[in-house]
C-alpha cells in the first residue's frame, strides 16, 4: 500500500493521477505504458514544484508534462507499433471513399447538423461519446490521429516516429477523420433532441 501523500501539493498530484492514467490509456492504449507515463510525470512534477508556479491550472500542468512523457514512450517503444494489421484493409477503406464521397471528392451526403459544437466541447457527455469513438478505430490509425490531434506533434515527427510516409500518414489521418465524423454523427449528433 502506497504511503499517504503528505504535502497539500501531493495531495493535489494524487487527486488528477485517475484523470491522467485516462488520458496516458488513450493515448497508449497499453495499460503498463500509460501507468509508466503517469507515474514519471507525477515524479517529475515532485521534483520540481517550482517550475508550477500557478501559472496555470494543475492539470493543465500535468497534462502538459504528461504528453512529453507519452511522447518518450511513443519514442522509446517506436519499433513495436504495427501500422497495418489487416492486409485488406487498404481495399476495404476505399470501397469506404466510394460510398462516401462523389466522383468529384464531394460528400455524397452533407453533413448533419452539429449545432453548436462550442457548446458541445464544455459538455462531458460529448468527451465520453469522443473518446469512445477514438477508442473504436483501429489501433494503428487511432494512434497516428491522437498523436497529431491532441498532442499536437508535426507530420515529420510522427512520420520519424512511426517510420511513415507523408502520404500514408496522410491518408491515415483522413479515414481517421472520416471514421470520427461518421461516429459522431451515430453516435451524438444524430442521437441527441435537435433542440440544443
Amino acid at each position: 500500500m502506497p504511503p499517504e501523500p503528505e504535502s497539500p501539493f501531493e495531495q493535489q498530484l494524487v487527486a488528477h493521477r485517475d484523470y491522467l492514467l485516462k488520458f496516458a490509456r488513450l493515448q497508449l492504449r497499453n495499460e503498463s505504458w500509460a501507468e509508466d507515463a503517469v507515474s514519471e510525470t507525477i515524479v517529475a512534477a515532485l521534483s520540481k514544484p517550482q517550475a508550477f508556479g500557478n501559472r496555470s491550472q494543475l492539470k493543465t500542468w500535468l497534462v502538459g508534462i504528461l504528453k512529453h512523457k507519452v511522447i518518450d514512450i511513443f519514442r522509446l517503444h517506436a519499433r513495436t507499433v504495427v501500422l497495418e494489421t489487416d492486409p485488406d484493409a487498404g481495399h476495404a477503406n476505399d470501397e469506404l471513399d466510394a460510398l462516401v464521397f462523389k466522383a468529384n471528392g464531394h460528400f455524397a451526403q452533407p453533413p448533419a447538423n452539429w449545432g453548436n459544437p462550442e457548446q458541445d466541447l464544455q459538455s462531458q457527455q460529448f468527451f465520453a461519446v469522443l473518446e469512445a469513438c477514438t477508442e473504436k478505430m483501429p489501433p494503428a490509425m487511432g494512434r497516428v490521429f491522437l498523436m497529431r490531434e491532441w498532442l499536437e506533434l508535426s507530420s515529420d515527427d510522427i512520420c520519424k516516429e512511426l517510420g511513415l510516409s507523408a502520404t500514408n500518414l496522410y491518408v491515415t489521418l483522413h479515414r481517421a477523420r472520416l471514421r470520427l465524423r461518421e461516429c459522431l454523427e451515430l453516435n451524438w449528433f444524430g442521437a441527441r433532441p435537435q433542440s440544443r
